[in-house]
Order: structure tokens, then sequence, then C-alpha cells
């Protein structure tokens, strides 16, 4: 598993943070399932001082798969992971968007489908428990309390804490119906219903999380409502295509970074699921500056970073955007969040 770092201009930190010493902060990227190989440990330059040493900095787990239409298998690769992430010391771990399948089509994706309380999640909540972690469960094909009139399910993100309990649930707002040339047409609210509402940012043991899934981060008004109401990290688990992915992943992903101040976090699914579905795989983590702190690149594995919330706030210290923002001209986000 890949790792690699990148470096914001010094003369513009130089402005921004004149004074501070640069501590080194370290980035693990591993890949548990192949004994052979061994954790590669990266330290990048801070843009700004800590205020704790590396070490005591909450560490997160971004877990890469390749989901296929086997539940157990795919309950099994996760359950590895997590476990791994666990014994490395992270605190939270998150899964991608249809951590629990991918389908051949939609009326298999309906079949397969399940309720939140059915036997899949109470396997995460007890996976959960036995390891001591947080988990982000990217997006789970529910079937809601509507199943029965529609028969049409959500994408619904999960999170869990660490005793197993389910502390909040997004369902996905923005459903991708999509023609891109090359990638073939995507209809997800062919069997999907779009959620109604977000989900306020939760406190986790890594800072505050707002909740997103995949198609979600092309649209910055969700991301800088997230920010608003407090969320100090943004997820986006997701399974992006092969064409849009080299095109659009990092570019959008840094972007909803800058502009909201928060670290980013997507763990994504990666290579090929079946005869006609592929993704694009390279899981990340970002910073408030922008900065790819830890990817991964091809193949299941994970990646770790630690969340320096120090750093975030002194990001938005120095760089007051929203403070400085003008609804009178362009008006805003609507109501705060419940």
């Amino acid at each position: 598993m890949l790792g690699f770092i990148t470096r914001p201009p010094r003369q513009i930190l130089s402005l921004l943070c004149t004074g501070y010493r640069l501590p080194q902060i370290p980035v693990l990227c591993t890949q548990p399932r192949k004994p052979e190989d061994t954790a590669c440990v990266i330290h990048r330059p801070r843009a700004m001082a800590s205020s704790s040493t590396s070490w005591e900095l909450p560490l997160v787990a971004v877990c890469q798969v390749t989901s296929t239409p086997n539940k157990q298998e795919n309950f099994k690769t996760c359950a590895e992971l997590v476990r791994e992430a666990a014994r490395l010391g992270a605190c939270l771990a998150f899964l991608p968007e249809a951590f629990d399948f991918i389908a051949r089509n939609p009326a298999e994706t309906l079949l397969l489908s399940e309720p939140l309380n059915g036997d899949l999640l109470g396997q995460y909540s007890q996976l959960a428990r036995e390891c001591g972690i947080w988990l982000s469960l990217g997006g789970f094909h529910e079937r809601g309390p509507d199943w029965e009139q529609n028969q049409k399910i959500y994408n619904c993100h999960v999170l869990l804490n660490s005793k197993g309990s389910v502390v909040a649930s997004y369902r996905k707002t923005h459903l991708c119906d999509v023609e891109i040339p090359g990638q073939g047409p995507m209809r997800e609210s062919n069997y999907t219903m779009p959620g109604q509402a977000l989900e306020s940012p939760v406190k986790t043991p890594a800072g505050k999380v707002g909740l997103a899934i995949c198609y979600d981060m092309r649209f910055p008004e969700l991301s800088l409502k997230l920010a608003q109401a407090g969320a100090e990290i943004l997820t986006y688990p997701s399974a992006f295509g092969s064409v849009t992915g080299p095109a659009h992943w990092e570019v959008l992903l840094r972007a909803r970074a800058i502009e909201s101040q928060c670290y980013v976090i997507a763990a994504a699914q990666c290579g090929r699921h079946h005869e006609t579905r592929a993704s694009y795989g390279h899981s990340m983590v970002v910073d408030p500056w922008g900065t790819v702190v830890a990817r991964c690149s091809e193949g299941p594995g994970l990646c770790l970073a630690r969340i320096d919330l120090h750093f975030l706030q002194q990001m938005r210290q120095h760089l007051p955007v929203f403070q400085h923002r003008r609804p009178d001209l362009y008006g805003n986000l609507g109501h705060p969040l419940s």
C-alpha cells in the first residue's frame, strides 16, 4: 500500500505561521492481508505547531475494499481490516460506500438489502464492541420503514460507537443519476429513495464528524452546511468509477477540505466487483490545508492518519473565511441543523 505527501509552499506558510516550528506527524499505510508486507511510516512537516506530541493525537483508519455480491465474504474482508486498524491503535475506522455488497443489477440489489436492525448490521455492532472501535459504515443498502409501500431502499451511512450502538444514520440526499461516456449510465433513483435531511455532526474520539456519501461531494453547499454546524471531519465514503475517478476524485476531496477547513476522509471501493462494475480506489485523508496526508493505491488494504484538531483551529484562525462570508450578496445556507 502506498502513501505519499505534498507540502504547501513555504512562502505562503511563512506569511501565515511566522514563529511556528514545524513538528513531524507520522502517517501510516499498511496492507494487513499480506503478512509479508510491512507498514511504511511517512513524516510530514506541519504547517502549524501542534499542541501535543504526534502519538497523543487520535488515529483514524481508512479501509479500501472490493465488494462483491457475496455479503458474508465482504464482511469477512471488512472485519479483517477493522481488526487490523484496532490493533494498530485507531479509534475510528471508515468503510466505503456499499461495504455490504455491490450487486450485478437493481433486482439483486433490492433482494440483498436489509433493514438497519437486520443480521448484517448486528454483525458490525458486535465487531465494534469486540474491537472497541468506532465504525463509519459508509453506505448500507437499507430497507427503510417504507419498504413495503415503495419497494425502494436508502443508501444509508451508519455511524457506530465502540459499544456497537448506532449513534447516527444519514440517508444519501443526492442520488447519482448520470451518463458518463466510457463509464456507462447509472440510475440510482431507479431503486433508491433520496434522504430528506442532513445529520448533525457527531462527536467522536477523533473529532466532530459530518456524514455524507460519494456523489454528495459534488455539492459544496452540503460540506459548508456541515462545517457551519460544527463539523471538523467530513467523510465521503465512495464507489467512484474508472472515468470520473482519475479526473475528479482527488480534486473534489481537496476542494471540500480547503473550503470547509475540515479534515476530509474518503474510504473507497477499488478494483473489479463483477463482470460489469469496477471502482477507482485511491482512498485518502486530506487535511484542512488541502494536503493529502495518507492514501491507498491499488487493491484492498488500509491507510492511517492522525487528526490534529489544534492544527485545524489554527488554520481557521489564520484564514477566517467563515467570518468573511457575505450572505447579504449571495444568501446563506438556511436554518441551522437541529
